[in-house]
């Protein structure tokens, strides 16, 4: 029998420190595997063990371990001691992960207040910094587009910031109609990215929609009709202009065109994507649509701003486009790397020497955040390095089993041992692709 989706359900304690008019922020590593680079306040889980102990702080109706556990990440993430009478704790509120993210948390907020401000002994293998800031200051870096953050931190930070006389606990979840809407997020100011549920392969069963500037929609493909008509209503309130698509795979499109007539929006995409869409999809695709057709370096959006401009990033897809800000702070960089699952190279639009240098070239560029098609948002690009540092090992385990006579199909056998096998024929295609690269040189 099937445990009801609550047990399932872990649950956190989080710190927002309070000195005087300021707040302590931590900014968490970039290599992390949970929210890389993003800005927040200092905790973690709740651990079984934590119920064998008994909290120095009492909350009345507030669980003990959830206290306990309070305590405990205050010492290992700051090295400070909360148990003391000198320091007052209390909850400001409760987070909780909506039912669209498998892996949810109850997350409990709590404000302890410090007479002076601390230099905390940061954990640096967590945290790549951290800071005294007041509130209002740290909203305006948000409203810039200048952090990334998840939804109930930039609420608490609005509540703090307001002063407005609300009391706590606040109520720091993500609202929408599950029935009528699909959830956004913005996690960086002027990137509302829309998670409608997609024809795409497994894992991943989204392909983020992202908008831009409340005016250019990147990448809609709701999965049916259902998902379409709950997109719309959740875009009701914005004036959509033009729709962006990344690339020509049916996963960033499907239902796009419904949409866009709907909105009176035209489309935006490279020569290559519009021909391999018209090529499978029938000419007619785009009927009663405008198109036109988007290089490298040409203005998409204005976001916060700035001008959000096209660059080429071929190898996934001969004709994908990653639309970047001017001044670098984020990039939406589609289908190079997946925040769920492995990127296919492979058909007549795969290009793994292509590939690899598109995934130098974001590098290099470094922006701030990165954002795929398929996940949450990423601080830096330490992902795309690390996808370019495993497509190099493979292409070396591809290179000696080739000195041993081995078969693509061998290879296969021998390389990827840990996949479902209804994913063989997508890595039978990467090795093929890492052969042609290889056949080139």
């Amino acid at each position: 029998m099937r445990r009801p989706l609550e047990l399932w359900m872990r649950r956190a304690a989080s710190a927002v420190f309070v000195c005087g008019e300021k707040i302590f922020v931590i900014h968490r590593q970039n290599y992390l595997t949970s929210f890389p680079g993003y800005t927040a306040f200092p905790g973690g889980k709740v651990d079984k063990e934590d119920s064998n102990k008994k909290a120095f702080h009492r909350i009345e109706g507030m669980e003990n371990d959830i206290l306990v556990a309070l305590s405990r990440e205050m010492k290992e993430e700051l090295g400070i001691d909360i148990d003391t009478e000198q320091i007052k704790v209390e909850h400001l509120g409760n987070a909780l992960t909506p039912k669209f993210n498998p892996y949810r948390f109850d997350t409990f907020f709590f404000k302890i207040i410090l007479k002076q401000e601390i230099d905390f002994n940061l954990d640096k293998q967590e945290f790549k910094g951290g800071e005294w800031v007041r509130p209002s200051v740290l909203l305006k870096e948000y409203e810039a587009g200048k952090i990334l953050a998840v939804p109930p931190t930039v609420l608490l930070i609005k509540k703090l910031s307001e002063n407005n006389g609300d009391k706590a606990p606040f109520d720091l979840n993500l609202k929408y109609d599950d029935q009528n809407e699909i959830p956004m997020i913005e996690s960086v100011k002027g990137v509302k990215q829309f998670l409608p549920l997609s024809n795409t392969l497994p894992p991943a069963n989204r392909t983020n929609c992202f908008l831009l500037g409340e005016e250019v929609l990147v990448d809609p493909s709701p999965c049916d009709e259902n998902e379409l008509k709950k997109l719309i209503s959740s875009l009701e309130g914005f004036s959509i202009k033009s729709i962006f698509l990344t690339h020509h795979h049916p996963d960033h499109h499907e239902n796009s065109v419904a949409i866009a007539k709907h909105f009176g929006a035209q489309f935006k995409m490279s020569k290559d994507s519009f021909e391999r869409i018209t090529k499978k999809w029938g000419a007619s695709y785009f009927s009663d649509c405008k198109v036109s057709f988007v290089k490298e370096g040409d203005v998409l959006a204005k976001s916060c701003g700035y001008d959000v401009m096209a660059y080429a990033v071929p190898g996934h897809d001969e004709g994908q486009l990653a639309p970047m800000r001017e001044d670098k702070a984020w990039m939406i960089v589609g289908d190079l790397i997946q925040g769920v699952g492995t990127v296919v190279i492979g058909n007549d639009e795969g290009d793994m020497t292509k590939y690899f240098l598109s995934l130098e070239k974001v590098i290099n560029l470094s922006p701030e955040v990165i954002f795929p098609s398929h996940g949450i948002g990423l601080g830096g690009v330490t992902y795309i390095e690390k996808t370019l540092k495993h497509r190099q090992m493979r292409e070396e385990q591809v290179i000696k089993l080739l000195e041993q006579n081995k078969t693509p199909e061998q290879m296969l056998s021998i390389i990827y041992t840990d996949i479902d096998p209804a994913l063989y024929p997508y890595a039978l295609m990467n090795i093929h692709s890492h052969l042609k690269k290889i056949n080139a040189k």
